[in-house]
């Protein structure tokens, strides 16, 4: 009995002209959006490749040179797109795609997409994650808005009744309609996005895992919004309620909650503005060691210290070169001031994460928007990664270049280093967290979503049951 309920709704979706051309619509926008995606990626994989090789040649064909110019000199690194970044860019074109790495200095992630785009890039981008999270929706509304509701305007519903069928066989042969052709065509996007990546060279290592669980993830997205949308028609007396009342359900869920969420967060835990931030790390600065300023308070405390583990009554005698020496213990405060303040701003990022996140108990596109993000490696805890990476080999290249100083000359000694010297310091290879730290750190968004189906599901059979 089932299946010709499907049978049944399946045919009259077919036959339905809306729906043939709103699917013909959504088919061109995901073939487009998968074709501009992945030539966008290939592009800046190709320059990151590029910049990457580039970067690095100029800074072993330096020349001789006295290594702390060299740290001044500085370089840069790029961080390495992801694959599953095909089906949702996250955040990416906010964060910025590299970091100059100097000495003294500590600094963000600079040319991001979004600097270089127009005003028109508020309304969205079109991306397979566009139409996943707002576009896919609409279609299962305008598929089951009426599921219910026109069996009731034609007079089918008593005659459905009479041939025997109970709520529940009904329930689920329109369930398995409205949910059928959304699932297909998702199933068809990540199947043709698995194989794109999957046989195309240079894009990073692809996870046909991590494809799975995003799969799933929308799956279970839908699952909820076909809960939803059938709710609502089971209870609505007209189609046309029925209608506005799924996309009421839509607007709220997919804009203005996530807008309110995030006005909340900002709010609660506001970001410092980059002259504030730049102010508290100057003052904290102040305080310790500078590597340049032999005269202050704490540079001759740590001479002191020196000559006294040494035991020799000037630096002439200390068997390195105590003016590297003290640039590196310069450079190690400072590394520490940084790590104390961006601690801070990771913590309130941490905080406005824990707001928003709250917020998913209320909406089913938060936790499938976070979820979708974190296993695409597009959210603000990837960026996050790649630049305490991006740090960690800053602090290490100051220590390599003021070591070459510190171990091959003598206090007043002006050292060069020869050409070949810069090929010894290791190159930058960024290498994200593993598949599984991700899952488990997502963890809850999954279990929110899961909740979100079940209640959902309780719901909708209980109120069939009973109607």
């Amino acid at each position: 009995m089932i299946f010709h309920v499907v049978k049944k709704e399946l045919q009259e979706t077919l036959r339905d002209g809306r729906f043939k051309i709103s699917t013909a619509i959504v088919f061109v926008l995901l073939t487009v959006s998968l074709v501009l995606t992945f030539n966008q990626y290939q592009y800046n994989n190709a320059q990151y490749i590029e910049a990457q090789k580039n970067e690095r040649s100029l800074w072993e064909e330096q020349g001789e040179k006295n290594p702390h110019s060299a740290a001044h000199y500085g370089n840069y690194v790029f961080k390495p797109k992801s694959p599953l970044s095909l089906i949702d860019q996250g955040v990416e074109k906010y964060t910025g795609i590299s970091i100059f790495l100097e000495a003294h200095n500590r600094n963000e992630a600079q040319f991001s997409n979004a600097s270089d785009q127009t005003a028109l890039s508020r309304f969205g981008e079109l991306t397979p994650s566009f139409i996943l999270l707002y576009i896919l929706p609409l279609i299962l509304i305008l598929i089951g808005y009426d599921a219910y509701t026109k069996e009731l305007e034609k007079g089918t519903f008593a005659i459905l009744k009479s041939q025997g069928i109970s709520n529940t066989k009904l329930l689920f042969g329109k369930w398995l309609s409205v949910l059928i052709p959304i699932v297909t065509i998702t199933t068809l996007l990540f199947l043709f996005g698995g194989l794109i990546l999957s046989n195309t060279s240079d894009i990073g290592v692809f996870n046909w895992e991590a494809l799975g669980v995003l799969y799933i993830v929308y799956l279970i997205y839908y699952l909820i919004l076909t809960n939803i949308v059938l709710f609502i028609s089971l209870i609505a007396k007209k189609s046309g309620v029925a209608l506005v009342s799924s996309l009421v359900f839509w607007v709220l869920a997919c804009f203005i909650t996530p807008k309110i969420a995030s006005n909340i967060a900002d709010s609660k835990y506001p970001y410092p503005t980059n002259q504030e931030f730049s102010k508290r790390v100057a003052e904290d600065r102040k305080k310790g060691l500078d590597g340049h300023n032999p005269w202050s308070e704490e540079a001759k405390k740590l001479e002191e210290e020196v000559l006294r583990k040494y035991n020799v009554d000037s630096v002439h005698k200390l068997p390195f070169n105590y003016s590297a020496y003290r640039m590196q213990k310069g450079e190690e405060y400072q590394a520490k001031v940084y790590a104390k303040h961006y601690s801070w701003l990771d913590e309130q990022a941490q905080k406005q994460e824990k707001v928003y996140k709250s917020t998913s108990m209320i909406s089913p596109f938060l936790p499938t928007r976070f979820l979708s993000m974190a296993i695409s490696r597009t959210d603000y805890q990837s960026h996050r990664d790649f630049s305490e990476k991006a740090e960690t080999y800053r602090v290490k290249t100051q220590e390599f270049l003021n070591g070459l100083t510190e171990k091959n000359s003598r206090y007043g000694e002006r050292y060069v280093a020869s050409a070949n010297a810069w090929k010894k310091l290791p190159k930058f290879e960024y290498k994200p967290p593993p598949f599984s730290q991700i899952l488990n750190s997502n963890t809850p968004m999954m279990l929110i979503l899961i909740v979100w189906f079940a209640v959902t599901g309780a719901v909708l059979f209980f109120i069939n049951k009973n109607h």
